[in-house]
This record gives C-alpha cells, structure tokens and sequence, in this order.
C-alpha cells in the first residue's frame, strides 16, 4: 500500500506490531518540536513571573543575596516548563492530531474494527486519498490475498460534525449537581469541622500576639518577663550595656583554623558583605539606600579593639547596626571575627607577616 503512494491509509492490529511505522513510511511525529515550543514558553514565563516579583514587585535583600537569586527560582523554572510541555503536548495531540473530540468514525462500530481488534489485520484506504481508485484498491487487495474487501460508510445521522442541541434536562441535571456538590463541600469544610467539639482547635481559650486583655491593668494581653528569670535553654549576654567590659573579659575560644575561617568567610558574606563590603570596606551592595558603615580596616577596629569588642557589636549592634544575635550563633559570630581579622591582615601585610 505504501508503494502504490497511498497517504491517507492506516493499519489496525489486534496488538503491536513493532517496526510498522517504518513499514507504513510514515515521517516522525512533529509532538517532539510542540513540546519544545511549549516548553519554552513555559521557561519564559516562569523567568518573568520570578524575575517581576523578585526585582519590581516585591524586592527584597535576604542574606546578601541579589534581587533575583537563580538558584532559589529554579524549582520554579523548571516545574513551569515541564507542566507547560506535558501539557500543551497532550492538549495539541489531542486537539489537531486525533480531532478531539471527533468520535464518530465510521470503522468504530463496525464489523472490520471488530475483526481487527480481536483476531484479524486490516488495512483501510480513506476515500479522500489523491490516488484513491476503487477498482485500482480491490485489485491490490486480491492480490494481497485480503480474506474480506467491505466498503464502510458514514452513517447520515453522523455526517453532520456539528454538536448536537443539549438537552434542557441534562443542562438542568449539571447545574444543580454543581450546586449540590459546591454546597456539600462548604457544608464539610466550613461548617462541620468548625463545630464543637471538631472545631480542630480553632477556638482557644488564648490570647493572640497583639490582643487586648481586661485582665491586665494596660489593656494588654503581652506580658514582660519577670524580671531576673532566664528562658530555658538560654544563655544571657551579661554585657549588653558595657562594650568596654566586654572588650576586655571577652576571648575568642575559637582556632583560626582552615574550618573555623571558612565558616567566618561563609557567614561573613551572607550577614555582613551587604554593608561592609566584600571586603570590608564600607562599600557593600547596599550603598546609597542604606546609612554606609565605616571601614573595617580603620586602626581603632584593627588594633584598639579586641575581638571581644568586635564580638559585643555583633551581639548587641551599635548606631544603625541591629543585633545579630538571633540570627548568629554565638561560635559562627567568632568565626566572622577571624575571617576579618584575615581580611584586616591582607589589607596591611608587612613582610614580618610573611615570615
């Protein structure tokens, strides 16, 4: 069939035979370049709604990081290009190459797709093939030893591609399934979950962070501590108030080893770099919209002040500077003061340093 330069033709086999699209000369399906096309757009539009957020929307410095950080969005990226691919694919194969939802072909209810899916092989020519030639067909199939030729038809009631009229009833019947459906499911989630007593908690005897209290004297429901308790678990630092105290009591209990500077240098350029610079200069990413620290290579940070004192401003802050206590743990702050002190070093080597 192939040879005689039939194009509109198709094999039906009651399983796969592999090797037959070769066989049938057929060229190799274009959903391969569809899922690229998609799959690009799907790339783009992931880097604009990431690159608008990040960069116009929604700015935000978070750890020394730039505005639009491509490691952070790349989960993202990559799961708006697969779901666009998959499905522009599949919406395409379906639409132009299967005729979605085309499911009145006339070989579906017929005896010859019947024979064909069960025990027989079957080769049908469509009538609107260029070469197609019904005494031409008959002869090639005889000659093939064809066990049956029948001709199929589309039916009258089934010429017509047009959707039918919908029935008033069944629209009816969709529209109060959705109504019953949607009104269900508020009913479960909203209702019945919330109700005592499997409300999940929702209901607290409590006071939220903010709230006013009638309890308290000041209206508010957020106590301070008693004053000289400590939180379990936590260790206060006794030097809050007294920078010079703890310039003098305070040591580094780290080594300057290899781990301990590299550490320093990871923390240093996560916490610090955005305002003192990479390396220590004052000139950090965020010069201009920010008040710009002084250098870290003045002779008061490098030789009048300890690194206990280097230590209290990290712990406690100074001037514009908050305190990064929470945020640092306390040996990753004396990693940081290592790693500057080696900054501080490369800046004003001697040649006594390199002996």
């Amino acid at each position: 069939v192939r040879d005689k330069k039939y194009i509109k033709f198709d094999v039906n086999t009651p399983y796969a035979l592999h090797g037959m699209d070769d066989a049938m000369g057929l060229k190799p399906t274009n959903i391969g370049k569809v899922a690229f096309i998609f799959g690009v757009i799907g790339l783009v539009t992931a880097l604009i709604v990431t690159g608008w957020t990040s960069v116009v929307s929604y700015p935000l410095v978070i750890g020394g990081k730039p505005l639009f950080s491509f490691p952070a969005f790349v989960p993202i990226i990559f799961e708006l290009t697969v779901l666009f691919s998959a499905v522009g694919a599949v919406a395409i194969m379906f639409m132009f190459y299967h005729k979605f939802p085309f499911t009145s072909h006339p070989i579906h209810d017929s005896k010859y797709m019947q024979k064909t899916s069960s025990d027989h092989f079957g080769i049908y020519i469509e009538s609107d093939d260029p070469n197609f030639a019904d005494e031409n067909i008959r002869k090639l199939y005889k000659e093939l030893n064809a066990v049956e030729i029948v001709e199929i038809y589309y039916d009258q009631e089934e010429v017509d591609f047009s959707l039918p009229a919908l029935d008033k009833k069944f629209i009816g019947a969709m529209v109060a399934l959705f109504i019953g459906v949607s009104f269900a499911t508020w009913l479960h989630l909203e209702v019945g979950l919330n109700s005592l007593p499997f409300n999940w908690m929702v209901i607290q005897n409590k006071y939220s962070a903010q709230a006013e209290s009638h309890l308290f004297a000041n209206g508010s429901a957020m106590r301070d501590p008693v004053e000289g308790t400590v939180a379990r678990g936590y260790m206060p630092y006794l030097y809050a108030k007294d920078p010079e105290k703890a310039g003098k009591l305070l040591i580094n209990p780290l080594s300057p080893n290899e781990m301990v500077l590299l550490k320093g240098q990871e923390k240093y350029d996560i916490f610090c770099s955005m305002c003192h610079g990479d390396y220590g200069e004052g000139d950090g990413r965020l010069k201009g919209k920010f008040p710009v620290p002084p250098s870290l290579h003045s002779r008061k940070v490098r030789e009048d002040w300890t690194d206990g004192r280097i230590y209290h401003v990290i712990t406690a802050g100074q001037n514009s500077m908050p305190s990064y206590a929470k945020q640092i743990p306390s040996d990753d702050r004396w990693a940081i003061i290592h790693y500057l002190r080696v900054l501080q070093r490369s800046q004003t080597a001697k040649e006594s340093h390199l002996q």
